[in-house]
Parts: structure tokens; sequence; C-alpha cells
């Protein structure tokens, strides 16, 4: 029986966890023992729909991130320059009937095989950077994901790390130690020494707990060639998008986050290309002005090949790190420990090979959605004229054989049910891409009752309606309002509560 955890590493990968695992184990000492020599990028980050599951489950609210991280609303990705017409990324609306099967296949079915406009037929509110008066009069969430300043972040998710009784320390690991069975037995700090009964590695690419148990890194290099990025702020502005901007370079592509009060911006290369000095002056010419930039960042996609050792777990960056696009690496780590708090109690080696294989699992599905994104036929550059001749990973492969004469559905995902990304994702970006054979989707539809047809394109039809006979606010004005109002007179805001 675990009586006590150490976690090693105050990002938010750590302190996720132990907010996580805390509320699950209320019995369970839990520490974080945090270097303030690590610095935090800082420039906005993203989540998925993930992260609305961890608020749910640690009984945060909409309203504390827009107050204390200067989070604003994300409602998906928007892909520009990959393809000639711009297109969308979204789990909202349309893009979420997942409830009802046969619903979802007519959805799609219709959008695709009719070839109407992939963003019209997106939630409108999202895309014209306004939400719904009602959301902000009664306090009700616009979305399931959302932008934040990391710094900001960092500080809100400690202070409720202490109010859940888990303390927060400043110290230096120095040394890592282990018994003769090979477990951790104690972490030998500047400060002091550390023993618990199990660990977490949080201490982002430097690995410092699995490096010492042996983990290997299995790097996607061979599929996906980003490995580096230059992140950068820039000025406020008026009004802010609802969603993450992904726009294509010349050697990349570049992310365009908004968080109140400024904007986080970054270019992700191969350096085997260009440099950051000249990702710097694409960026520049694109802008027409000059930026600083704020972190440069290499990295080597992939994972480690066990992210589970004897008494030690590795999470967020100490466990895998594929690339910025469609901001995996925070859902992952709440996937991950979701995951993970169902092992802790009493595990066996059975049970942490089973934890592997579906971590494994998870890090596939996310490697080949991302690789999938790179399937363009775009060719002004020699880095895309070469994205081209990659191989595709045998997984994707399988799949898009069968896509090509059908929608994606929930069992061509079967291996867990913790992955990041499912049929609507796949489908949605496959669709973005021009990749689905159009007659065989028709027939696929038109396979169906007259009446779901029928009730598939009513559906599209009263989602536009709703949107035009509703009054809306700008997305900065709901921003301010929620900022500025006290929360002693805040609607009272609770989700539905989620058990895991």
């Amino acid at each position: 029986m675990i009586k006590d955890l150490t976690i090693v590493g105050g990002g938010t990968a750590g302190l996720v966890s132990a907010l996580i695992l805390k509320k699950r184990f209320p019995n369970i000492e839990i520490q974080i023992v945090k270097s303030d020599k690590i610095g935090i990028i800082g420039v906005g980050e993203g989540s998925t729909e993930h992260w609305l599951e961890f608020m749910k489950y640690c009984d945060i609210s909409h309203q504390d991130l827009i107050k204390e991280c200067d989070a604003t609303i994300k409602s998906g990705v928007m892909f520009e320059n990959w393809t000639p017409k711009k297109y969308y990324h979204s789990i909202t609306g349309l893009y979420n009937e997942q409830t009802k099967f046969a619903q979802y296949l007519a959805g799609f079915g219709h959008v695709i095989s009719n070839n109407i406009d992939q963003i019209k037929t997106a939630d409108q509110n999202y895309i014209n950077n306004t939400v719904f008066k009602n959301d902000l009069e009664y306090g009700y969430s616009p979305s399931n994901q959302f932008h934040f300043n990391t710094f900001k972040l960092n500080e809100y998710l400690i202070k409720r790390c202490i109010k859940n009784n888990i303390p927060v320390i400043t110290d230096e690991i120095k040394d890592v130690q282990l018994n003769k069975d090979g477990e951790i037995y104690k972490l030998i700090g500047q400060k002091k020494e550390y023993i618990s009964d199990f660990y977490i590695d949080s201490t982002g690419f430097k690995r410092l707990l699995m490096s010492k148990l042996g983990a290997k890194w299995n790097s996607y290099n061979k599929y996906l060639k980003m490995n580096e990025a230059i992140a950068f702020q820039t000025e406020d502005t008026d009004n802010y998008n609802t969603y993450t901007l992904a726009r294509a370079m010349d050697y990349g592509w570049m992310w365009r986050i908004p968080v109140y009060g400024r904007w986080g911006n970054g270019y992700i290369f191969n350096n085997e290309y260009i440099n950051a000095e000249q990702a710097k002056k694409e960026v520049e010419k694109l802008l027409g002005k000059e930026i600083e930039i704020g972190r440069n960042i290499k990295f080597n996609p992939g994972s480690l090949d066990k992210v589970w050792i004897k008494n030690c777990l590795a999470v967020g960056l100490s466990a895998n790190f594929v690339e910025p696009l469609e901001a995996t690496s925070i859902g992952t780590s709440i996937n991950q420990m979701f995951l993970f708090m169902h092992y802790l109690s009493n595990y066996n080696d059975s049970d942490v090979n089973e934890y592997n294989s579906k971590v494994n699992s998870i890090m596939n599905n996310i490697r080949d959605f991302i690789f999938l994104h790179y399937m363009v036929d775009k060719d002004n550059s020699q880095f895309w004229k070469d994205i081209k001749k990659l191989p595709v990973p045998e997984t994707l492969a399988n799949n898009l054989e069968k896509w090509k004469y059908r929608l994606p559905i929930n069992e061509d995902f079967a291996e867990t049910n913790y992955f990041l990304f499912y049929e609507s994702n796949y489908t949605s970006v496959l669709h973005g891409l021009n990749k689905f054979n159009l007659n065989n989707i028709k027939n696929e539809y038109e396979s169906h009752s007259i009446d779901l047809r029928n009730y598939t394109n009513e559906l599209i039809l009263k989602e536009e309606n709703l949107y035009k006979q509703k009054v809306t606010v700008s997305h900065k004005e709901y921003l301010s309002k929620i900022k500025s109002i006290p929360y002693s007179t805040l609607p009272k805001f609770e989700y539905t509560k989620s058990v895991k």
C-alpha cells in the first residue's frame, strides 16, 4: 500500500498530477519538490478538451481560469496555408456528436458528400470571435478548451495544491539513490533528503529520475521532423481569436495564441533547413515588424520506451513530447494520470507492463494524428518536398486504407479509452485535407434512413439559425466582464461531476 509519494518538478504536468492523485487518494501524503532554476516559456499555452475533464474532477471553474490565469476561450485549431483553403479542427457542436453513433456518421457524411464548407458548418459564434451573451449572464462556459498564461497558470495550480494540503518545496535534487532491487530509495536534495514509497518524474527533458532507472527515449524523428522552435510574445489587440491559429510556414508552422493582455507565438521548424535567426526573419517578414525571441527550444520528438519503471512514473516532458501542434502535451499528462490512478493502490509487474503498453498506444495515436496534418501537397520549399517522402507509420497507413472506403469509427481506436484523438478528430482533419473519396462517403451517407439524413440537414440549419437569433458579445468583452466581477457576485458555476 502506497502511503506517501513525491513528485519532482513543479511545472504544469507535476502540479496537475498532484491534484488528480490527491483527489483520488486523499489519505496518501503527496509532496512536490520543485527547482527554482527551471524557467517557464511563458508565451501562452493551449489545452485540449481533456483539460475540462481535469477541471471537473478537481472542482476548478472556467471563471477561476479567466480571473487567475488570463485565460481565453479556445474552440479548436484553425489551419491556414496548409491547403488551398484554410480548415478548422474543432470538437464542439456538429463535430462532437459521439453519443449517437449513426448521427455522427450521417452528420459528417452530409457535410462531406455534399461538399459543404467545413468552416461554415463549425460553430459560427467561435469563428466570429464572439460568445453568446447569456453565457456571460448565467456563468456558463462557452467552450471546453482554453488558452492561458503559463506563468499565472503555474501560480494558480501551486495555490490549489497548497489549498489541498500538498506541500510545494523548493529544492534542487542532486542525486537519486537506488536500493538493491533497483527501486528509488531516496532523493538527495540540496536542502534535505526525500524518502517515499513512490516517485513521479516531472523534471522535463532532464528526466532526472527516469534516466537513473535506465529508461530509453524512443524517437519519432523517422516520421516527425520538427525539432526546434522559437517562442515570442506580441502586443495586446482589441479582440481575440477563439481558436489557436496554426499557419504553415516555409520550413514548418507558426502558432498564434491569445491570452488576456497579449499574444503568445512561436515558429516550429526543422533545423536541418534553417536556424533560429532565419526563422526569426521569416516571421518578421510575415508580421511586418521586429520580434524578440523569448525562448529557443530544441527537442527530439518521441517518448520513453517505458514511462513506469519500478516505483517511479514519468509524466509531462519527462515521459513524452511530440510537438506543439494540437496542444497534446497537457492532455497526455491528464489522461496518463487518470489511467495511472486505477493502478496505484495495489500494483504488480503485470499492471506496470499493461500500463506501459497502453501509454505507448496513446503516444502512437498522437504520433499518427500529428503526422496526418503534414500529408499536404505543399512544395514551396525543399522542406515541404522532403516531407512528402517520409514513411507513413504502419498504424496510420492501415487506418488510411480503411478510410478510403468509409469514415473512421470508434472501433478503429479500441486499444484504450484514454486516447486523445478519436473518429471525430481524424474525420475533421481528413476532411480538411480532402483525403476522403467523396463517392464512397456519399454512398455511405445515403445508406442511412431518409429521416436521419433529413435530421442532420436540419441540425446544421438549426445551428446556423441559432447563432443568428442570439445576442452576442465580443470574446474580449466576455473575458473583461468575468475578470471585473468579484467572486462573491459571480453566477454560481457547477460542472456535472466527472468520475474517472
